[in-house]
């Protein structure tokens, strides 16, 4: 099952980001995904194949839902 992100999904990967904060907004998707700390405002771009494996959870309405109990959004 693939899953479907939006830009604009904010999500926390399996490490955090050295300033210490965990939670990503996506910026760009496609091949690679572009990621934006929420606490220092750096973007990376990771490709995303690395994106899917590090990938723990999704925020949901106001709770972050983990990626392997998360429907996706109707389309």
């Amino acid at each position: 099952m693939i899953l479907k992100y939006d830009i604009g999904d904010i999500i926390t990967l399996k490490k955090g980001h050295p300033c210490g904060e965990n939670k990503w907004e996506i910026l760009r998707r496609g091949v690679d995904i572009k990621l934006k700390c929420l606490g220092c405002d750096r973007q990376i771009m990771i490709p995303r194949i690395d994106f899917e494996k590090r990938v723990r959870k999704i925020k949901d309405g106001e709770k972050f839902v983990s990626i392997i109990h998360y429907k996706g959004r109707e389309d």
